[in-house]
């Protein structure tokens, strides 16, 4: 090999080394919160009562609550003597790809933590625990997963729900058809048209979405459960544990001070606006036990 050659290749390896150190080197989340002073947080305008947008545009919801007070702690952390807050909508099939783009720093919706989704995401601790129901119309009498066999079922596409039926499908051998929707009103609605014998999703939201319809006895939510209760997290990206570690730690804060309290109860036992529908959920001992040690099989 000539000198010529050997000096542009050395050249070359330097420069594509270089490009994948700086690649693998992401910005700190804290380093641009505390120069831009503004944290973007991802919301969704359709999961009452975590997170949703009012008739008149205001962001709000149980975890929307939540991250207020994680970012106040963060503002006091940091320094800063103010700490802006950019909201970002978010769908089901396009949080993932917005978060690893940088197009927000922390999801705060009703996001499960699992295996899967870590491989893609990190999560903070729980804040919420709960398992995958169906929805149908009382008059269809569909009680248990065995009864969707033949059915056609909704299920919003990107979340972990529409995994969860299309193995059961399989492993039943249930001959469901699987309809994915965009957004969880789309799914609801089918099921209020007849087009939709059931929509699969987080039991919590399905309550939510049924104590907020026009006619709430016309629904019925399933007594199966499709799988293993699961916990919600707030989502961040991968490969930040400094930005990790503070949400967590200011989460600690808000679970071992008895702030988690009132929070939850102005969500889950009092009427939340625009409608003033009211959850009555009492915080779940199983709950109260992830306050009491946040850090446990949360991951």
């Amino acid at each position: 090999m000539s000198p010529l050659i050997r000096s542009a290749l050395t050249a070359l390896m330097i420069f594509v080394s270089a490009d994948a150190g700086s690649a693998q080197a992401p910005e700190s989340t804290l380093k641009k919160i505390a120069e831009t002073g503004v944290i973007r947080i991802g919301y969704s305008a359709e999961d009452i009562p975590f997170s949703y947008r009012t008739p008149d545009g205001a962001v709000t919801g149980y975890s929307t609550d939540l991250c207020i007070r994680v970012v106040d702690l963060l503002k006091q952390k940091l320094g800063l003597a103010a700490l802006a807050i950019e909201y970002v909508e978010r769908t089901p099939s396009n949080r993932v790809a917005m978060l690893r783009d940088g197009e927000f720093d922390i999801e705060c919706v009703a996001s499960t933590n699992n295996a899967e989704r870590r491989k893609s995401v990190a999560f903070s601790y729980s804040h919420f625990v709960t398992g995958t129901q169906f929805v149908s119309l009382k008059k269809s009498n569909l009680k248990s997963v065995g009864d969707l066999a033949g059915h056609t079922v909704a299920a919003t596409s990107g979340t972990t729900n529409i995994g969860q039926l299309n193995s059961i499908n399989r492993t039943r051998g249930l001959h469901i058809a699987v309809m994915p929707v965009e957004s969880h009103a789309a799914a609801f609605k089918l099921v209020a048209e007849g087009r939709a014998s059931a929509f699969v999703m987080d039991g919590i939201l399905l309550a939510a979405m049924i104590a907020a319809s026009d006619l709430p006895d016309h629904y019925a939510l399933s007594s199966d459960v499709l799988g293993q209760p699961e916990p919600y997290g707030l989502m961040m990206r991968h490969d930040d544990p400094d930005f990790k570690e503070a949400v967590n730690a200011a989460l600690t804060e808000i679970y071992s001070s008895g702030e988690i309290e009132p929070i939850y109860s102005r969500w889950f036992t009092k009427p939340v606006p625009p409608n003033g529908i009211n959850m009555r959920l009492p915080m779940s001992a199983e709950l109260r036990e992830l306050f009491a040690e946040p850090s446990r099989s949360y991951d």
